[in-house]
């Protein structure tokens, strides 16, 4: 057996920001050579960033990441690094001539290996996913090619993402050309509970390869998704070695013993990958003698999160990049008094701090008292910034020139909060933060240029009956700090907003269940119905209420309109609004149950 010690970069690239990310590849191998690593692995893509959507199909930009991967090849060299080997995604192209249906300019999700001032080989994504969020035989073409380096007498081998998650292709032939370990760059988007279903598939792959595999994830959020890190390594039989932490970056430096190489030969031959395709697979050598025998570094295994924790990570760090990325030095939401915007300011807390986090509680006629006293009972709990605005006098001043009555009256109290926040936010330059939640905006119960003014929706894929829960989990974690929580030293929200009935308080004596069912029976319609695609025979025999089905699929069928303008917010279930359904607003067909 032969040692090899291999470090995984889980970080947080910057789409498009190429010096940036560059210049952390060179900080991150640094770092790996100060801890003895022989190997450095950085994730998909990540000299450009991931996704980088329709900048890959402009030639500037592949031409740019080209020449970054090359730069940082040499950079390495300069630095003193060059003798480690490093594998960093990024954007290549594909020699193949123009034709109808291929992405302009054939780019490719690649992956080199650099060492000693150069780029040794290139590698490229074969399986490209077209589920869900992802679109990419929009962006790439497939790649090809398996390359199998040999390092300290063991030979690896360089898959990318989806590689893994399809049957066949790069890993039926690395178990054929007798790899010893695969290792596999990713930038796989966090939903809840995909932790458990990654560590199983890493596993399996492992055992179909027969040999140990190092998967290293990207960490951070990019608009609509967070990327949850969670990097692994796993022996030949799917024992797990060692794991990353989540939502954090991290240098996970692992040591392995591992089968030296079995083949003598270099050079090229082709396999069938098992899927209808033939890869082809480059031997090469970078260092063919085994170390000499060294004492091992215990492996690392983060302590994992329960869901309600890792979710409210997942909110935060989307919080925390989007505001950061986009050069915002601060947030503006309204604050109501209740749930929603309650929790929508304790996540932009915990993200950013609550001195750069800016409340305006806007009270009108039809306002309780304790709708006040609640809200301002939040932003002394928490020392957030606050304002108070009250609306009545400027929504009189709009009914006394046009005349409003029924949903129009009510709607114009929203549309006045919108623009007052939409008009400070132009003032101070504050990202205004919007605060519905995704049963709200599946049946349209909000308001266009009203609630759903603003630039970023953090609680936008979560139903009303996971608000209470995260609300609850956050308060039961008063006192303590870390990543994602500020220790504040009493429960961040009012124990009122959490218990009284929800009311959008726009006209008197108000409920939610004047409009709507009762939240624990809606959201378990919504979940069967919006993220699982049930149609309405389905849900009728999954249990549900037939005039109840109808009714709600009226209502999220017809709010598609206002869910298009509705601002980006992180996907954190299987299906979210935005990325993953995509659904015609002009659209006469209905379900019916029969």
């Amino acid at each position: 057996m032969a040692q090899l010690r291999i470090a995984l970069a889980q970080s947080n690239p910057a789409v498009g920001d190429l010096a940036a990310n560059t210049d952390r590849l060179v900080e991150w191998t640094r770092r790996a050579a100060d801890r003895g690593a022989h190997l450095v692995v950085f994730t998909e893509m990540f000299l450009t960033g991931y996704p980088a959507e329709d900048l890959v199909l402009r030639t500037s930009f592949v031409e740019a990441s080209i020449s970054a991967i090359e730069e940082a090849a040499r950079r390495l060299d300069e630095a003193g690094l060059g003798e480690i080997p490093v594998v960093a995604g990024y954007v290549d192209r594909a020699n193949l001539a123009p034709r109808v249906g291929q992405p302009k300019g054939a780019p490719l999700d690649a992956a080199a290996l650099l060492h000693r001032g150069r780029v040794v080989v290139k590698t490229a994504k074969h399986h490209l996913p077209n589920y869900g969020v992802f679109d990419e035989y929009r962006y790439f073409v497939r790649g090809d090619r398996l390359p199998i380096f040999r390092l300290h007498g063991v030979d690896v081998a360089i898959a990318v993402c989806e590689d893994l998650w399809q049957e066949g292709g790069p890993v039926a032939v690395a178990a054929e050309a007798g790899a010893g370990l695969l290792v596999v760059p990713n930038a796989s988007p966090y939903e809840k509970e995909k932790d458990d279903v990654r560590l199983a598939l890493v596993a399996r792959r492992a055992r179909e390869a027969g040999c140990a595999l190092a998967y290293v994830n990207q960490v951070g959020g990019q608009d609509e998704l967070v990327f949850d890190g969670d990097s692994l390594v796993v022996s030949a039989s799917g024992e797990l070695i060692a794991r990353a932490a989540r939502f954090s970056e991290e240098l996970l430096v692992t040591d392995l013993e591992l089968p030296e190489a079995r083949y003598g030969g270099l050079g090229e031959f082709q396999v069938d990958a098992g899927d209808n395709s033939v890869i082809t697979v480059e031997r090469l050598e970078v260092s063919p003698r085994p170390l000499e025998p060294y004492e091992p570094e215990p492996p690392t295994l983060a302590e994992q999160l329960d869901d309600t924790a890792e979710i409210y990570s997942a909110l935060v760090l989307a919080v925390r990049d989007y505001v950061a990325k986009n050069g915002f030095e601060s947030v503006i939401l309204g604050l109501s008094g209740g749930i929603d915007s309650a929790l929508t300011a304790t996540i932009a807390s915990d993200a950013l701090g609550p001195d750069r986090v800016h409340a305006v509680l806007m009270p009108s006629r039809y306002s309780s008292d304790h709708s006040l006293s609640d809200a301002q009972e939040l932003v002394d709990r928490q020392g957030i910034n606050a304002h108070t605005v009250p609306i009545a006098d400027i929504v009189s001043g709009f009914e006394k020139e046009i005349e409003l009555s029924g949903l129009a009256a009510e709607n114009l109290q929203a549309r006045v909060r919108g623009m007052l926040l939409m008009s400070l936010s132009n003032q101070h330059g504050h990202l205004v933060l919007t605060t519905g939640n995704k049963s709200e905006l599946a049946t349209g119960y909000s308001t266009l240029y009203g609630d759903s003014a603003g630039g970023f929706a953090p609680i936008k894929d979560v139903l009303k009956t996971l608000v209470w829960e995260l609300s609850r989990w956050r308060n039961a974690q008063a006192g303590r700090s870390g990543e994602f929580l500020h220790p504040f030293a009493v429960p961040p929200i009012p124990e009122n907003s959490i218990e009284k009935e929800p009311s959008a308080e726009l006209r008197p004596d108000q409920r939610d269940t004047d409009s709507l069912p009762e939240y624990g029976v809606l959201d378990r319609l919504l979940g069967d119905y919006v993220e699982r695609d049930m149609g309405s025979a389905e849900l009728i025999a999954a249990g549900h209420d037939p005039a109840l089905v109808a009714r709600v699929i009226r209502l999220v069928d017809l709010a598609e309109y206002k869910r298009r303008q509705y601002p980006p917010g992180p996907k954190i279930t299987p299906k979210n609004f935005g990325r993953d359904r995509r659904l015609p607003i002009t659209n006469r067909w209905r379900e019916t149950a029969g």
